[in-house]
């Protein structure tokens, strides 16, 4: 999105009143986009990467910030150097509490692939840079200022309208989001939860998709392909080699694929992303379950359309590959690892059962998975939550479509399905440059204040009192 065009935008944005029960005044979107990206930058300068972690430092940087404002926090932790911070506003009790959460740790970085210092918080070409600007620190960001947005103004709530900012979700949620669901659940029971997970869309400036991730897929971690034979001479090939046998392993795993199984997320996802799609792409998504035309068209989805394939069945990407020492050497075992996503509702035996008779070789082994999030039904289309997130997306930008999405990768979101949750989540304007897990992680200055007033809209639309 060109800097001009979204500074236009934002702009006529201020110009709109808040709908519903939100109050007459607009606060200041201009002033809390400028408080966050200070925050931001903050947030991004304290080193959180993972492992080793470190999200005290982060946890004990906003609570101070909370303290300042008066508003009631805490940092609670299993580990002492990995803290998961949880502030609070109390409603009138009359309805059950919203949670706002982001986590506070980051993945590593490659810093000789950076342009700039990736935890020195750079601000270019109308860009904030950085590890964790867009995953998650910057959601994180924007949530603290609408927790102070709402205090500041005294918006009279029915909701208790609690902040989580949870370390561990790159990988460790022990010490995370697992901790707080099995240690500390009253601190952050709720009805609904807003998480990351979505996504804005604006090519050439105009917001055509909000994504609402509604569901995710359930990672399988450890899944592995363990052939076995005889060690030997390279001189002397052997018919029980273990990397011929994994190799063809692999391969049938490659070509296979899982069945094609909707869901209401999805089904819905494809019929409105119909609407707005080229003719040749809304036929594919509106065929897709005729009995004619299903296998064609899944075949072209496998080939051109990869994320939406990825969506509609468990998904299997053999990964890694382990196996020899020495090139004159016959190695007894090889092994590949595959990355599986599954579901919510796939059965794991079932699915190793397939994959075992699929491969039909006594001398390749198909483990079962070392680690997984839990499963869930998706959150509801129906609730009080996802109808303002429509609402709002409508009053804000007009001219653009919410699509609910089965998100491909995993989010802590998931332990809180599992706890009867409805839980949703939500993005900023994030292009394909944003550079998540990768290089120049950056975020839009002026996309974090929209998604400020987003946020804040959605929250008195569901939170406040009448």
């Amino acid at each position: 999105m060109t800097q001009r065009r979204l500074v236009g935008l934002v702009a006529g944005i201020f110009a709109l009143g808040l709908a519903g029960s939100t109050t007459a005044q607009l606060p200041d979107f201009e002033q809390a986009r400028d408080d966050a990206v200070g925050l931001l930058q903050a947030l991004i300068r304290i080193d959180t990467s993972s492992p080793p972690g470190n999200e005290t430092l982060a946890a004990e940087y906003l609570n101070t910030l909370f303290d300042e404002a008066g508003i009631p926090s805490k940092i609670l932790a299993l580990d002492p150097t990995r803290g998961n911070l949880v502030a609070r506003l109390e409603g009138n009790g009359s309805k059950r509490p919203i949670l706002l959460m982001a986590h506070t740790d980051v993945v590593g970085v490659e810093r000789n692939a950076w342009t700039v210092d990736p935890f020195g918080g750079v601000i270019r070409n109308g860009y904030l840079y950085g590890r964790g600007a867009s995953d998650d620190k910057g959601q994180l960001a924007a949530m603290v200022q609408v927790i102070l947005l709402l205090h500041r103004s005294q918006v009279p709530l029915a909701r208790d309208v609690i902040l989580l900012a949870e370390a561990g979700e790159e990988g460790t949620t022990e010490v995370g989001i697992d901790f707080m669901v099995a240690r500390h659940w009253h601190e952050i029971d709720a009805e609904f939860a807003l998480n990351e997970g979505g996504r804005v869309s604006a090519p050439d400036g105009t917001v055509e998709i909000v994504t609402i991730a509604t569901t995710e897929k359930v990672p399988w971690r450890g899944i592995t392909l363990v052939a076995r034979g005889t060690a030997g001479h390279g001189s002397a090939p052997r018919l029980d080699n273990p990397i011929v046998h994994l190799a063809a392993a692999v391969a049938k795993v490659g070509a296979y694929q899982s069945p094609m199984r909707l869901n209401e997320t999805t089904r819905i996802y494809l019929e409105r992303l119909a609407t707005i799609s080229p003719p040749d792409m809304a036929f594919r998504y509106r065929n897709l379950e005729n009995p004619r035309l299903s296998e064609m068209i899944q075949t072209q989805l496998r080939e051109s359309d990869i994320a939406t394939n990825a969506m509609l069945r468990t998904s299997i990407s053999p990964n890694i590959i382990i196996g020899g020492f020495r090139r004159n050497v016959i190695p007894a075992e090889a092994e590949a690892e595959l990355d599986v996503r599954a579901l919510p509702d796939e059965d794991l035996e079932e699915f190793l059962t397939t994959l075992r008779d699929l491969i039909d070789d006594p001398a390749v082994e198909v483990t079962a998975p070392t680690s997984m999030r839990p499963a869930a039904p998706p959150s509801r289309l129906d609730t009080e939550l996802f109808h303002a997130l429509e609402q709002v997306q409508h009053e804000m930008f007009p001219d653009a479509i919410t699509l609910p999405t089965m998100l491909v990768a995993a989010t802590d979101s998931a332990q809180l399905r599992a706890k009867g949750v409805q839980a949703y989540g939500v993005g900023m304007i994030r292009d394909d440059l944003s550079g998540v897990h990768g290089n120049d992680e950056r975020i839009s200055v002026d996309g974090l204040g929209l998604f400020i007033e987003y946020l804040y809209r959605v929250v008195v639309a569901v939170a406040g009192a009448e």
